[in-house]
This record gives structure tokens, C-alpha cells and sequence, in this order.
């Protein structure tokens, strides 16, 4: 059955799966092998993006691109700015999801999905009409609830309809909502872009949903240890953010 909404939209039977990285490649192979395990009855690609990690890892993640069958994305063969470059990252998936009429999932490069997380992500979002992202929570080893859902942490077992933010630690934008936003209009001082995608689809008239139903194993930062200072030493998280202009949101 076609579903449709105001915005008109038509069943999409297709995603395109992707995962950032910039080194961390033990977490990335890890995460990895995770998606190409996914058992999922809708097709997908899986294209890894990898955003100036050293040589050595460029070549890890070219000899795993064979072996897994993942396309990878050297972006210093694109690109000659810095990264992190989240904003070519996400625009370059957008072209190419809209171009197969799909949906985009972005998987971070560390976390690891369950073996049902993308077909259950897809299924969900396509049975609510008004969904603009669908987002699986995120959680420790332990199995509870972690950043950056941590506001989440009384909302066990439920799907949430919510006005927070969503993060794209495991994330999928609903091919609706890429044709209705281009992501050209991103502001491009800022370094990561989540809130504000997932701001502007709530704004265009979609829901955002959170699966605490659907865990993913969440390793923060793990691409990036400064970050760890946020919660060990947060005073110096700050001041380097600040007078290094980093991680803007």
C-alpha cells in the first residue's frame, strides 16, 4: 500500500547506508562489519567516507572495501578542505540519495547496529507518514542509555516522538524529507550539522522519532579523543572549543 501525506509522499524501497570516519579504525571496522552483517530485506549501498584518516588507515579501510564489499570515499581525492567535513559529506549522500530515490542512514563510526537496526529503522519510518527521521537510541555496554540520548534515559522500551534533537549516530532521513530541504543550505562555519537537519525537518512539518526500542552500542568520541574532555575535564573542553573554533554546532 502506497502511504501519502500532504507532502505527497510514495513508498521508498531503497537506502543508502554511510558512515564517516577519520581514523578510530579498530571502532570503524567494528561498525563495518556490523552494517554489511545487517540482515535487511530492502537493498542497500553502504559507502564509507573517509575524511583525511593517515595513510596506514586509508589503507585498512581500502583492503576492508574489498574484502566487505563497502564503496569508500577518499575526501582527499575530493576535497582539499580540512576536516572534518561533515557538511561535503552529508551533501554528497544527499545528491546520491535522491538520485536512487532512497533513504539515507547515517551509522557513525562508532557505533554498532544490531543485525535488525536498518530494516527496523526503515520499516518504522515508513509506516508513519509524517516521518522525517527515524533514530535508534544509543547505549553503553551495559545496555543503558547513553549521550547524547541521555534526556531519553526514562524512556524505556518506547517509540518517542520528540522535540528534541536527534542525533546521526544511527539515523535515517526519510527520502521525503531530502526532497524537501537541501542540504546546500547548511550553514558552513559549522562543523556538525545534526541539530540543525533535525531542527528544520520538525520545522517542515515532520516528526522526529526516537526507537528506545531499538539500542545501538554507542562509543562517544571515539574518533576524535579531544572530545573526551567534555566529560573529564570539561573547563578545557570548553576553552579549546572556543580558541581552536571547534565543533561548532
Amino acid at each position: 500500500m502506497t502511504l501519502e501525506n500532504r507532502q505527497g509522499r510514495r513508498d521508498t524501497h531503497e537506502m543508502i547506508v554511510i558512515t564517516p570516519v577519520k581514523d578510530s579504525i579498530a571502532s570503524t571496522l567494528e561498525t563495518v562489519k556490523a552494517v554489511v552483517s545487517s540482515q535487511t530485506r530492502t537493498p542497500f549501498i553502504y559507502i564509507v567516507y573517509n575524511d583525511f584518516s593517515t595513510d596506514d588507515n586509508t589503507r585498512r579501510l581500502e583492503e576492508a572495501a574489498a574484502v566487505c564489499g563497502f564503496t569508500l570515499i577518499n575526501l582527499s581525492e575530493r576535497t582539499g578542505h580540512p576536516s572534518p567535513n561533515y557538511l561535503w559529506i552529508l551533501q554528497d549522500a544527499q545528491r546520491k540519495a535522491l538520485a536512487a530515490k532512497a533513504a539515507l542512514c547515517i551509522v557513525e563510526s562508532d557505533v554498532l547496529v544490531q543485525p535488525d537496526t536498518l530494516q527496523t529503522l526503515f520499516d518504522e519510518a515508513l509506516a508513519r507518514p509524517d516521518c522525517g527521521i527515524a533514530a535508534a537510541v544509543t547505549v553503553d555496554g551495559t545496555g543503558q542509555i547513553n549521550y547524547p540520548y541521555l534526556y531519553a534515559r526514562k524512556e524505556t522500551n518506547r517509540v518517542v516522538s520528540t522535540r528534541r534533537h536527534v542525533s546521526f549516530c544511527c539515523s535515517l532521513l526519510t527520502e521525503t524529507f531530502l526532497q524537501q530541504y537541501d542540504f546546500a543550505q547548511l550553514d558552513p562555519s559549522k562543523a556538525w550539522h545534526d541539530v540543525s537537519i533535525s531542527h528544520k525537518s520538525l520545522a517542515l512539518g515532520f516528526g522526529n522519532y526516537l526507537f528506545t526500542t531499538l539500542p545501538v552500542v554507542h562509543k562517544p568520541h571515539t574518533s576524535r579523543p579531544w572530545k573526551q574532555l567534555k566529560y573529564t575535564n570539561p573547563l578545557r573542553y570548553y576553552w579549546l572549543k572556543m580558541i581552536r573554533k571547534r565543533d561548532k554546532i
